[in-house]
């Protein structure tokens, strides 16, 4: 599962690599109560590497479907 961090003031984007089974309702919950304080947003990717982002830098915060759900050709239902 990707996401997206979009951080004020900067053209790029960050982009954090979830694995694959991870649950996607637990990572909106984590990051919408990450948010409402003022501390930091921190994700920690697939290989272990942790991403910080001061809260009151986050422009936005993009989450892709998980694994199952982009399922594309014969098999997908």
């Amino acid at each position: 599962m990707d996401v997206r961090i979009g951080i004020t003031q900067t053209p790029k984007e960050l982009e954090v690599e979830l694995a694959d089974d991870t649950d996607r309702d637990a990572v909106l919950a984590q990051i919408a109560e990450q948010m409402e304080g003022e501390g930091t947003l921190t994700l920690t990717d697939r290989r272990g590497k942790t991403v910080l982002v001061p809260v009151a830098k986050v422009a936005y915060v993009e989450v892709g479907a998980s694994a199952t759900a982009r399922r594309v050709g014969f098999g997908a239902v």
